[in-house]
This record gives structure tokens, C-alpha cells and sequence, in this order.
């Protein structure tokens, strides 16, 4: 997937063997921490924040990520 998710785009990604679904909550391209995770973003390798149906929020790359 591109760089061009914003907040609010559905998104899908493999998780643990399914298929997760959910939103984008933001762009980050600074190293920050998720849930006692690091998570080593930068301007170069931006990740995103992404939100379950659920609730559940986690980064991942862009590359994980498919828009719906």
C-alpha cells in the first residue's frame, strides 16, 4: 500500500493468521511507543496507527496495510 492512507480510510491486514479490518487513526514519523511497544517510525519510514473494529488500536507499515 501506498503512502497516501490519511484518518479515517478502512484498512485490512494480517493478523496472527486472519484478516484484521479497521481504520487509519493518524500517520506517525516519529519513534514512539504502542502498548509497551516501540515503534521506529521516522519522516523516511512513517508507519500508521490503525484502529480494530474493536477497539484495539496497533502500527503497522504502509506495506501491511490494504485499503478497502
Amino acid at each position: 500500500m501506498s503512502k497516501d492512507l490519511k484518518k479515517g480510510d478502512a484498512v485490512s491486514w494480517n493478523s496472527h493468521g486472519s484478516k484484521a479490518h479497521g481504520h487509519v487513526v493518524r500517520k506517525i514519523t516519529t519513534p514512539t511507543q504502542i502498548k509497551g511497544h516501540k515503534v521506529a517510525a521516522s519522516k523516511d519510514n512513517p508507519e500508521f496507527i490503525v484502529e480494530t473494529d474493536e477497539g484495539k488500536r496497533a502500527a503497522h507499515k504502509p506495506g501491511a496495510l490494504r485499503k478497502e
